[in-house]
């Protein structure tokens, strides 16, 4: 009986060893339960679709007819079978742009889709596509420009009501969403009702962001908010909309105050507030469908680019795909949307690390629970962790055999912040330590990580790899650690 029972007893100890390792606390701030969702979202789509198709302008003035909205063959559900062959894991649509014409019957204008012949103004887009998005597994979410180039009483107190009676009206009657977009362009010329003149607004405070983005949230229990006003938004601009984010980017960004164009691009080592960076870009050069750009689709190589630029350094990518004036997305971009998805999906399909021997030198409390193997066990809520005051560690990871690989993949466990502020990878290649830079060659391709880190470099053949934490707020936490190889060819 006792050699029976000797085995229980034993774990039993060894659980109650493990238990008594204190969890490590949090390191700053850190991102609400919404925030983190949106974060493990990676890839979502905006979807750019309006009068502006049929002007064939990326900024309509406000004084366009709604007669010419009468799309031949609007599909929603082809919008939303294209997005998810692309990887992309919800929609954002461009409910209302700075022209001020609304893709749905809202009660509070006559600029809509309500006067227009489409579906003899019976018709609702944003209803359409929420409906689809739901059918195919993705989320939902809309862009409400608060620049409003039709609206006759734009400028003054009377049109942040009328604004927000809009929000209202989206945040209520399509279901669940996940995030807001407030564009940030905000006055200027525009028709105004009729009287054509420019009129200008303090951004920061004419929309009263702090009790527009509290509706904002008060009507979805799920939402995060992008704007302008970044100091209180729940993720950044990242400065640019050509598709690529920092390699040195933090989470951060200081309250109270709106950050410089550095500080979108990198974030703030010493930030207060988790404010995680987006990368917005279009798979065609403008963002509202034209058709001379049907040949200048992003080619595969400048997307799985992007992807690395944007994803692989610490941000989420929002990937742009117009509407065409049939109301369907071009085939063009469906099929590239298709092809990039089905790459980066065969990339990462194997991670090389799974099959290696994996040890540290430094585990927290010497328990298992924070061993290095957790980092390669596939679950994002287990982690490597070192003790307290260790800001520097090596992981190992050992190989069967020499193995070819060319990508490097590390994620922090951020929901108790981030931390590591400076890391480096080595290759034993024919008995000798090998440093491995990245590809794009600059002095800060291996610092932060963030929620999730990729590294390209040339192809070797190791036996082994070491991923070394030079330099941590506190100790570091590595929930995922993968190695791969790719054949595919990347435009730099």
């Amino acid at each position: 009986m006792k050699h029976i029972t000797f085995p229980f007893l034993a774990l039993s100890v060894l659980a109650a060893a493990c238990s008594a390792v204190p969890a490590p606390e949090a390191c700053g701030p850190v991102p609400s339960s919404n925030q983190l969702k949106v974060q493990d979202m990676e890839t979502y789509a905006f979807l750019h679709y309006s009068l502006n198709t049929y002007t064939d302008a990326e900024w309509g003035y406000g004084n366009e007819s709604p007669e010419i909205f009468n799309p031949s063959n609007l599909d929603a559900r082809q919008w939303a079978r294209t997005c998810r062959a692309a990887g992309m894991k919800g929609i954002i649509f461009t409910a209302k742009h700075h022209c001020g014409f609304c893709m749905w019957p809202s009660a509070y204008t006559e600029f809509s889709v309500r006067n227009s012949p489409w579906k003899n103004g019976e018709g609702d887009v944003v209803k359409d596509l929420a409906e689809a998005c739901r059918e195919e597994g993705l989320r939902f979410a809309v862009y409400l420009s608060p620049w409003d180039r039709n609206h006759a009483a734009y400028g003054g107190p009377e049109y942040v009501e009328y604004f927000r009676n809009q929000l209202t009206e989206l945040l209520s009657n399509y279901g669940d969403m996940f995030e807001v977009w407030f564009d940030g362009a905000n006055g200027g010329n525009g028709w105004y009702g009729g009287a054509d003149t420019v009129r200008r607004i303090d951004k920061d405070t004419y929309y009263g962001w702090d009790e527009t983005y509290a509706l904002a949230r008060s009507l979805q229990k799920d939402i995060i908010v992008w704007g302008d006003s970044r100091f209180i938004a729940d993720f950044r601009w990242i400065g640019n909309e050509s598709g690529f984010a920092g390699e040195k980017n933090w989470s951060l960004l200081e309250n109270g105050r709106r950050a410089d164009m550095e500080e979108l691009g990198h974030g703030l080592e010493t930030g207060d507030r988790w404010v995680f960076p987006e990368v917005d870009v279009s798979i065609r050069p403008g963002w509202f469908y034209h058709e001379r750009e049907d040949s200048l689709v992003k080619t595969l190589p400048e997307l799985m680019a992007i992807y690395y630029k944007s994803v692989g350094r610490n941000s989420t990518l929002l990937l742009n795909f117009p509407i065409g004036r049939d109301g369907l997305i071009h085939p063009v971009d469906s099929a590239r949307g298709a092809e990039f998805a089905a790459t980066v999906a065969g990339v990462f399909a194997h991670n090389l690390a799974e099959g290696a021997k994996i040890s540290a030198d430094n585990v927290r409390g010497g328990s298992r629970r924070y061993a290095a193997g957790k980092a390669v066990d596939g679950r994002p809520d287990t982690y490597w962790a070192t003790d307290d005051g260790v800001v520097s560690a090596n992981m190992l990871m050992e190989f069967d055999a020499p193995t070819e690989f060319n990508r490097f993949v590390a994620g922090e466990y951020v929901a108790l912040g981030q931390r590591v502020k400076d890391f480096a990878l080595e290759a034993l290649v024919d008995g000798e330590w090998v440093e491995l830079n990245d590809i794009s060659g600059t002095e800060d391709a291996t610092t932060t990580i963030g929620r999730k880190r990729i590294i390209r470099f040339s192809t070797v053949k190791a036996s082994a790899l070491r991923f070394s934490i030079l330099d941590s707020k506190a100790c570091p936490l590595i929930s995922n650690v993968g190695v791969y190889f790719s054949n595919e060819k990347v435009n730099l």
